[in-house]
């Protein structure tokens, strides 16, 4: 059976490499791959158009963060800086709310730019003088029930304006089959302090003649609506939530913001409209934290703690990925629907417009503005509402397993959950559930024809009666550590409760136990230089995992994570680098990692 399936799937492989879909001239000259490839990207970053980027000193364009992200080197707050790596993709999604005063910002000659008020936050020395001409003319008129437009703003026709630049900036870069932009944009709903923030990201250029904001419609549901409108229209478009961390427990709640309970009609549109969830940012991670989840030893991992302090913002369990995705099947069992059926991704919600720049030891600029621009003002002080800047990270990378290079095919990818989230490193991650794997392979490329033809892949349903088996594999970051372990976290829902388990899959030196339980690897940092350990774990890892607790009437998801030998944490360069000193409770070592998109088994 395993043998016929291989054929098929290969003689597929063989055919879609002739017919691929061509969606334009120079998409079709793009390289192709039908076992798809790993494409490394940003899917959230802000420039100087986005305005509490602009009041934070960034006066970068659109066009220069896709430069940025390209490889060239860029004047980002005060100093020459460039990206380690270039990246495969990137997504600019400036806020959408004050698109037409950033407008009369940043370009000089248009109406507006010469306005008082306009040049006043223009010529701002300092964060603490900008952010008082923030509250004079934005938000105290608005709390004052006002408007929260300046007088220099020029109406929606400097909106449309804004718009047609980022649009401009979006196509002159793109380079199908070696560097692909999307057309996005943030929505920035945040009511009552609740982070509901949403990434909005188009398929090509069939695109809106302007964005909505949340001045607009502040309720998910309102923006859900405006996409169906041009999806009518023969508009391809999701959205991407973010920040769960500081969503006080709305993100994944039992009403929407109106109060009604969720109900199939809700839960339908919700997972048609998202597909995706943002795992990690600069403002912390969002999977899980160790105080709800005390039995995961790898909880503790860049949680942004501090963030509590701020905004009313307090920690509770359904603020967290995994918390939304048991809710998700849960729902399922109760509605029929999931409205939570996330796959990835990460990004780094960037403010400079230095998209990924999330290597810990090029963290040397800081990620938003004159707040952390330098190790000294790192080292003391806060990001403004929000959390000690200690307390953040350079933030997260998507990954994207896609046919080729191209909007198309990285958008269709990301719409099918085939897609995986980094902390930064460029690990590569791949699981597939079904039945009949081997238990070993000649090569990577007969692993991958076997998942295909005998499972599903990340974001899909496993719809079998017997215990899934999980084809997992991984491949370390080439400048980076060994890889530790893959893990599985499975959550199911058995008698009315939530539950949710770690289990060790594979280990690196053949350190996995007939328990399950995987002997602790001794492979610290070089707390002088920052140097990790080049002898320890496994640059692969690969193997096959069986369910042992599968019970097919139950409602379930597994998901991959993958975890890296520890590395110096970006705090301990500023103190290496810049002679700065960091409090003792904050961490020089990490342990970085990626998450796989879940796949689900579904009962209906």
């Amino acid at each position: 059976m395993r043998l016929s399936n291989i054929a098929r799937y290969s003689a597929f492989v063989a055919l879609a490499s002739v017919i691929t879909p061509v969606w334009s001239a120079s998409e079709a000259d793009a390289p192709q791959n039908p076992l798809k490839e790993a494409y490394f990207g940003e899917t959230h970053v802000h420039t100087g158009v986005s305005m509490d980027a602009f009041i934070a000193g960034n006066r970068l364009t659109p066009d220069d963060a896709y430069r940025f992200a390209k490889g060239e080197e860029i004047m980002v707050n005060g100093s020459l800086h460039r990206i380690k790596r270039p990246l495969d993709f990137a997504a600019v999604t400036d806020h959408s709310e004050f698109l037409g005063e950033s407008y009369s910002l940043m370009n000089e000659g248009v109406a507006g730019y010469d306005d008082d008020v306009a040049v006043a936050f223009r010529e701002a020395p300092d964060l603490e003088t900008a952010l008082g001409l923030y509250n004079k003319y934005v938000l105290a008129p608005l709390a004052g029930g006002g408007d929260p437009h300046p007088e220099f703003f020029q109406g929606i026709e400097a909106i449309k304006s804004t718009w047609k630049q980022n649009y401009e900036a979006t196509q002159k870069h793109y380079e199908p089959g070696k560097f692909t932009t999307i057309h996005a944009y943030e929505w920035t709903s945040a009511p009552g302090g609740s982070n509901q923030h949403r990434n909005i990201l188009f398929r090509d250029t069939n695109l809106p003649d302007i964005p909505f904001s949340s001045s607009d419609g502040s309720d998910p549901e309102q923006l859900w609506a405006w996409m169906q409108t041009h999806r009518d229209d023969g508009k391809k478009v999701f959205a991407i939530p973010h920040n769960s961390n500081e969503s006080k427990g709305l993100l994944f709640a039992e009403a929407s913001l109106t109060g009604v309970p969720i109900g199939k009609e809700y839960a339908e549109t919700r997972a048609s409209m998202e597909p995706l969830i943002e795992m990690m940012q600069v403002k912390g991670n969002s999977e899980v934290v160790p105080n709800f989840w005390p039995n995961d030893e790898f909880a503790d991992f860049e949680n942004a703690v501090s963030i509590q302090r701020f905004s009313g913002r307090g920690y509770v369990k359904e603020n967290f990925v995994r918390y939304g995705l048991g809710r998700g099947i849960k729902y399922n069992a109760e509605i029929g629907v999931n409205p939570f059926k996330y796959g990835f991704v990460g990004g780094t919600d960037n403010h400079n417009g230095t998209p990924s720049n999330v290597e810990e030891d090029n963290y040397k600029v800081g990620s938003h503005g004159y707040a952390d621009q330098t190790a000294a003002v790192r080292a003391t002080s806060m990001l403004e509402g929000e959390m000690l800047i200690a307390d953040a990270n350079p933030g997260a990378l998507t990954g994207v397993w896609a046919t080729s290079n191209t909007r198309g095919a990285i958008w269709d990818a990301m719409l099918a959950k085939e897609t995986f989230a980094t902390s930064g490193p460029r690990m590569k991650v791949r699981a597939f559930a079904g039945q009949g794997f081997a238990g070993s392979y000649d090569s990577y490329e007969t692993l991958v024809i076997d998942g295909y033809a005998n499972g599903v892949p990340m974001g899909s349903d496993y719809t079998g009666e017997e215990a899934p088996q999980i084809l997992v594999w991984a491949l370390k970051d080439p400048i980076g550590p060994n890889l530790d372990r893959i893990q599985i976290i499975k959550g199911w829902y058995e008698n009315g409760e939530m539950k949710d388990k770690v289990y060790n899959a594979v280990a690196s030196g053949d350190r996995l136990k007939a328990d399950g339980s995987v002997e602790p690897i001794d492979a610290p940092i070089n707390l002088s230089t920052g140097e990790f350990n080049t002898e320890k774990g496994d640059p692969e890892l690969m193997g096959v995992w069986t369910d042992p607790d599968f019970d097919p009437a139950q409602q379930a998801y597994y998901y991959v994570r993958v975890l890296q030998l520890p590395t110096a944490r970006w705090t301990l360069y500023d103190e290496l680098r810049e002679g700065v000193k960091y409090p003792d409770e904050v961490k020089r070592e990490i342990v970085e990692r990626a998450w796989g998109s879940p796949i689900w088994h579904e009962v209906n």
